[in-house]
């Protein structure tokens, strides 16, 4: 198999193309500041986990940023800190603040010259919106779970992917579905037959941070680093 087999990749943005661990981080820091004990970084990024996938399961049709309002507030109440509604709100809407990879724009960039590019995200539209002014190329399609009315790891979210990737004249062995999260979107893939390449971004650290804990390792076709590898590795393969 080889990176020049496919027609279209299909991405993860969040963790993969914008480094929402850090934009998380950051946007907590008015909750964390305020607590007794100083958290590491993976200690925030797991609860946040833990509270965001408990919520998508409970409410899969909520937009994601009415989402992390609730998150916030229940991250508030398991670290004993007190916070305001509009505290909460604030933080759903820092999404849009999130900063991209270094390497993504280029990459992308690209990327755009050899193959239909794709979204495939667990994010609201206008939220994805500002990230996409970041990332600074023109997506073939964006599919966002307020478009499909769940959030991955639903296999209901790579079924509307296909279906309408399908009506674009692209079949399942067409795609690389290419992502960071083995518990978001790399296990969905191998349950849907689909290729797929990890970026793995956390691979200096440890523990699986704002993701959950996918269990039993998922298969994949490629794994690079950065989307920046990819790219190379690309390039190298068509020379």
């Amino acid at each position: 198999m080889r990176l020049t087999d496919f027609k279209v990749l299909t991405f993860d943005c969040y963790g993969t193309l914008i480094d929402w661990e850090s934009g998380m981080v950051e946007a907590l820091k008015p909750l964390t500041s305020m607590m007794d004990r100083p958290l590491t970084r993976n200690e925030i990024l797991e609860a946040h986990a833990r509270h965001e996938s408990s919520q998508q399961r409970q409410t899969p049709s909520m937009l994601y940023r009415d989402l992390l309002s609730i998150v916030y507030k229940r991250l508030a109440e398991q670290w004993g800190v007190s916070v305001s509604h509009e505290d909460c709100v604030v933080y759903g809407r820092s999404v849009r603040n999130w900063p991209a990879f270094p390497d993504s724009a280029d990459a992308l960039q690209y990327l755009k010259k050899h193959y239909k590019l794709a979204i495939l995200s667990n994010v609201d539209n206008e939220t994805f919106s500002y990230s996409n002014r970041r990332l600074q190329v023109e997506f073939d399609a964006i599919f966002t779970a307020e478009d499909i009315g769940s959030y991955k790891p639903s296999l209901r979210n790579f079924e509307y992917m296909l279906e309408k990737l399908q009506g674009m004249g692209l079949a399942r062995t067409d795609i690389l579905h290419t992502a960071e999260s083995l518990f978001h979107d790399h296990k969905p893939a191998n349950d849907m037959g689909l290729a797929s390449c990890w970026i793995y971004r956390r691979k200096q650290e440890t523990g699986f941070g704002a993701t959950m804990d996918p269990g039993e390792t998922p298969r994949y076709d490629f794994q690079f680093t950065s989307l920046a590898e990819l790219a190379k590795a690309h390039q190298e393969q068509v020379r």
